[in-house]
């Protein structure tokens, strides 16, 4: 099991069925474009900074030059995610399946990834033709210049997907996953005309069973997602498929979408440098000595450092090595050292800048700069009540031999984390006052990181910053090929009519907009451990927030309740995706940890319920 940035889970298929191949001989051109791809994305952002705001004299073409680089990267990204096994996908099932029939199910797993892929190409090659006739506004060259990503992306991870499945399946295996595929095809086509007639019970039929069924079978979600949508619109609709690479491609490239492969970068730089191995000392040296107290640096370090890398996973690799070793010596028993650590990286997914945010933000047309600034107060929130809990918890704790810190070490680590500790309120105080969009903001923060790793912390060297690039490269892939398929996936179900029906049934129900919440509550909980955050939130927003609007509830508010919700069902056992890369993370087995975390997600839930029902929390400040 491994753990990616930008608040995106990743778990591993059995390493005998697909091992990872970073810098394969045949990916190295791709890894390297990539990375220049990113550096290039980086950079033309920098330059708009300093045009607008230094200059005054803003590049017009700045942003159309990026937003090309950027499906491009995407795509590029996507297909290293793919040779390197990092797309997101749930593996718990795949454990309960008998060893011989796993082989066969990996196997299938793989041909559904292919199939998709194989689907898409032809109708994104008509996509490419017909963008030919549509010219960019500034640097008047033809759209299909951009759009020709998308099918080169689709190439590559063919390819690759098809080589795996071929190199880690058996002829057998293979030969019975690609009948099954042809079979259900053959069965789709043939029952065409009744699914048809059907109307709204293809939604079960097509985008929840197909999607559930290939969920359990290991197929990575952003897969799930288009296995389920190309089957809908293949069988049940007269829509023709190129729409649907069209939904794909509107999914990936939003310009608010371009900070997060920058932040994911961020997390890395941070990582590296040891920026917030830093904020975790000056915070121990602060409170280490007083009762709880490691839990309390545990929780206010992953509330710091949240707002610099904007990754759950990143948070939790910073902060758990630095601080366990002491925690157990006062008595912290492992598997409540894990509930915390994963319970308080849910808590600190508001904190900017998480690309969370960002990408609700960008699905539900909520500002960027006013969840920022709400997201920083209900983080606190949360923070509260964890800490009230941690200390209950901590009433054994051992305090022999812990004594309080001279005054010269607070301040020796306070100058030695002063300027990563900037950051955060850098970046929130920029995005929150309006200074400078969420895009800008994240090409400065990697600019100071590498400038302040550099003076301050040792710097990075020129191998691992290409290997740090490669990384966020995949990454970032990996993410925006999921917000491409449940862009796809949420437009089919809209498209149906179903979202209106629904929201006439929302609106009646008995007790108004909090009897809303509750349902709000339980949707993204249950979505938040089966899909994770990104996914769940692409596919449910545009269903659910004018909803919310009709019932007079605030989208900032909503929001708070929204994200809230999800992290709470991503860190719950025995489907919660985050619980089990913090187990990975604090080397406690899951089984251990298990009955220790529901006081704490129970916690969580209280503050969550206080969140829904008090709005001012959400929107007083704004």
């Amino acid at each position: 099991m491994t753990a990616a940035s930008n608040n995106t889970m990743i778990v591993d298929t059995p390493a005998e069925v697909l091992d990872a191949r970073p810098g394969s001989r045949l990916m190295w051109p791709v890894e390297a474009a990539a990375s220049i791809l990113l550096v290039l994305v980086v950079g033309l952002l920098l330059a708009g900074v300093i045009s607008r705001y230094v200059l005054s004299l803003p590049i017009v073409w700045i942003d159309e030059a990026a937003s090309i680089s950027f499906l491009w990267l995407a795509m590029l990204g996507s297909a290293i995610a793919i040779d390197r096994n990092e797309h997101l996908r749930l593996t718990v099932f795949l454990g309960m399946i008998p060893e011989r029939a796993r082989d066969f199910v990996n196997a299938l797993a793989l041909l559904v990834v292919a199939t998709v892929l194989l689907a898409l190409i032809v109708p994104a090659s008509q996509y490419v033709g017909d963008e030919w006739y549509v010219t960019s506004a500034a640097l008047n060259i033809p759209m299909s210049f951009r759009a020709s990503a998308i099918v080169v992306g689709l190439a590559l991870m063919s390819v690759i997907a098809v080589g795996h499945a071929i190199r880690a399946a058996t002829l057998a295996n293979l030969a019975a996953a690609i009948a099954v595929i042809a079979v259900l095809a053959l069965f789709g086509w043939l029952l065409s005309p009744w699914f048809l007639t059907l109307g709204y019970a293809n939604i079960p039929i097509f985008l929840v069973g197909v999607v559930a069924v290939c969920l359990l079978l290991g197929v990575p979600i952003a897969f799930c997602f288009g296995i389920g949508t190309i089957a809908f619109i293949a069988f049940s609709t007269h829509v023709p498929m190129i729409v649907l690479v069209g939904r794909i491609d509107e999914g990936m490239s939003s310009l608010i979408l371009l900070s997060v492969p920058i932040f994911v970068l961020l997390g890395c730089v941070l990582d590296a440098t040891g920026m917030g191995k830093a904020i975790v000392e000056f915070m121990a040296s602060l409170l280490g000595h007083v009762k709880a107290g490691m839990s309390y640096v545990l929780l206010g370090s992953l509330f710091l450092v949240s707002g610099i890398s904007g990754s759950k996973v990143s948070d939790m690799a910073t902060v758990a090595p630095a601080l366990f070793p002491e925690m157990k010596r006062r008595g912290h028993k492992p598997k409540e050292m894990i509930a915390l650590l994963a319970t308080g990286a849910a808590m600190a997914d508001t904190v900017p800048p998480s690309i969370v945010l960002i990408v609700l933000g960008s699905v539900a047309g909520v500002s960027i700069a006013a969840l920022f600034t709400s997201g920083f107060v209900i983080a606190m929130v949360l923070l509260l009540v964890l800490a009230v809990l941690a200390r209950w918890k901590a009433s054994g704790e051992s305090m022999e031999g812990v004594h309080r810190a001279p005054f010269s070490v607070v301040w020796k680590t306070l100058l030695v984390s002063a300027p990563a500790l900037v950051l955060p309120f850098l970046i929130r105080g920029a995005v929150g006052g309006g200074v400078a969009t969420a895009t800008e903001v994240s090409t400065i923060a990697v600019l100071y990181a590498l400038v302040i790793g550099a003076l301050f912390y040792g710097g990075i060297g020129a191998k691992k910053f290409y290997a740090m690039l490669v990384e966020t490269a995949a990454l970032s892939g990996a993410i925006l090929l999921i917000l491409g398929t449940a862009s796809a996936m949420a437009w089919a179900l809209t498209q149906t009519g179903f979202a209106n029906q629904l929201a006439v049934y929302m609106t009646d129900l008995p007790g108004g907009w909090f009897s809303f919440m509750l349902v709000t509550i339980a949707v993204f909980m249950v979505l938040g451990c089966v899909l994770e955050g990104l996914p769940a939130i692409v596919l449910m927003a545009p269903i659910m927030f004018p909803i919310a609007a009709r019932l007079g509830i605030n989208d900032v508010h909503y929001s708070m309740v929204v994200v809230t919700a999800m992290n709470i069902g991503l860190m719950a056992p025995p489907i919660g995706i985050g619980f089990y890369i913090a187990c990975k993370i604090g080397d406690v087995s899951p089984d251990e940890a298990m009955n220790a975390i529901w006081p704490y997600l129970g916690a969580l839930l209280v503050g969550l319920l206080l969140i829904a029902a008090v709005p001012a929390l959400s929107i007083a400040y704004l």
